[in-house]
This record gives structure tokens, sequence and C-alpha cells, in this order.
């Protein structure tokens, strides 16, 4: 499958963009894998190409939060471990899956996440006091959303912020940067995954990589300084009007 230099640069600036909301709030599938089906790639190839190039986006964030020490991934072996296991059944699963129901129901879950993100007033606002131990939360939150992250993709890390701010009592900074660090993890082994049955487009995910690097070291500063109100708004629009442009497609 050929694309043009054109088309490339339009998915890599997609990408900065993505790479940007992904990096504060997740979310940044919610603009590639959209982006993709609209180029002509199937559904599965989509997803594993956004993986390589999400991968990129998430190593980038995830080593901001390191080097700022709001994370390390020495402490939570064994939350790194849960979301790997989840990812690697999700990236199977999809492949059994009928990517024509996948695609049929993208828009409605677009919908779905844009409304949720539009009325929970209270997002990124952490609990007084943690409603389950690190045990019982790997097992059950992070292993759940790393299947979804397998298997689909699409606001994994706005899943993972707010599981850690609800469930484990975290401010918003603190709840980002430990999403960011399953986000990663989540993506490289699904990427993994989808190398080895060859589903992945590397030209059109290697360009996309150039401007989730960008996007994602801009969006981890500014994570940092801002908080999520503007880019939960963002994210908002472009669900609708993905979902809109689906739906019309």
């Amino acid at each position: 499958m050929e694309f043009s230099f054109e088309l490339l640069a339009i998915l890599s600036l997609v990408a900065v963009i993505a790479g940007f909301i992904d990096a504060i709030a997740g979310g940044g599938g919610l603009l590639t894998i959209p982006a993709l089906l609209f180029a002509g790639v199937s559904p599965v190839q989509a997803i594993a190409t956004n993986k390589l190039q999400a991968c990129f986006g998430s190593f980038t964030a995830t080593r901001f939060f390191i080097r700022q020490n709001l994370v390390s991934p020495s402490k939570h072996k064994w939350g790194i471990l849960a979301a790997a296991i989840g990812a690697v059944l999700g990236a199977i699963a999809i492949q059994l899956f009928d990517s024509s129901l996948l695609i049929a129901a993208l828009p409605y879950a677009l919908i779905l996440i844009a409304i949720y993100l539009l009325f929970a007033k209270n997002f990124g606002d952490p609990s007084t006091d943690a409603k389950l131990d690190e045990k019982k939360f790997n097992a059950s939150f992070i292993s759940a959303i790393g299947f979804y992250d397998g298997f689909f993709g699409p606001g994994t890390g706005t899943f993972f912020t707010l599981s850690y701010c609800k469930m484990r009592a975290m401010d918003l900074i603190q709840a980002t940067a430990h999403a960011k660090l399953m986000n990663f993890t989540t993506n490289i082994i699904s990427l993994l995954i989808f190398i080895l049955s060859d589903q992945i487009l590397w030209q059109v995910g290697l360009a996309m990589a150039v401007g989730q690097i960008l996007g994602a070291r801009i969006g981890a500063a500014t994570a940092i300084k801002q908080g999520t109100n503007f880019i939960r708004y963002m994210t908002v629009a472009v669900c609708i009007a993905m979902s809109i442009s689906l739906l019309l497609k």
C-alpha cells in the first residue's frame, strides 16, 4: 500500500497534536486511529500502526516524568506486569475479532467517551482515600485497561489517569505520570504482538512517530503547568467531529 508524501505529512501533523493531548490527558488515539482509517488503512492495521507511533510518544512523555521524579518504574513492577499481560491478551483478541464490527462501533464509542468527558466535572480530582490497595488495583483496573489498550486503545491514557485519581487517591499530575508509564508498557507489548503478526505499516508508523515525539515532549511539560480542562474540551470536540465524519463515511 503506497502513501503520498503529502498524506504522510498530514498524518505526522495529526500525530503531533495527538502526542500533545496524550501526554496530558490521554485520548490521542481518538485522533490517530480515525485519521488512519480515513487514509484507507484497514481497522486492524490502523490499530497496529497506531501502536508503533504511540510508543514513541508514550516513551518520550514517560522519560520526562521519570526525570521529574514523578514516577519510578522500579516501584511499579507488578503494575507493569499486569498491564503487559492485559495488553498481550487484547492484541491477540483484536486479530480474532470481526474488523467490520469494530469500524461500525467506533463512532458510537467516540461519542460515549466525549459525553463522559464533557459531563465529568470533577475529572482529574483525586479521591481523599485510596479505594483499592496496589495489589487489587493492579489485578483489576490495570490489567483490564491494559487489555482494552491492546484490543482497541483510544482513551487508554485517560482511563489510566482517572483510575489512579479515583482508586489510588493520586493528584492529577501524579496520576498522569503513572498513566504514561503504564500506557508505554501496553503500547510496547501490543506492538511486539502486532510485529509478530505482520500487521504494521512501517512507513506510516515511523512518519507519525516523528510527530508523536515532538507533541509528547511539549505536552508532558504543559501537563505540569496547565492541567487538563483545555485538553478535555478539545478532546470532546475532536471525538464529536470524528464520530460525525465516520458516520457520514
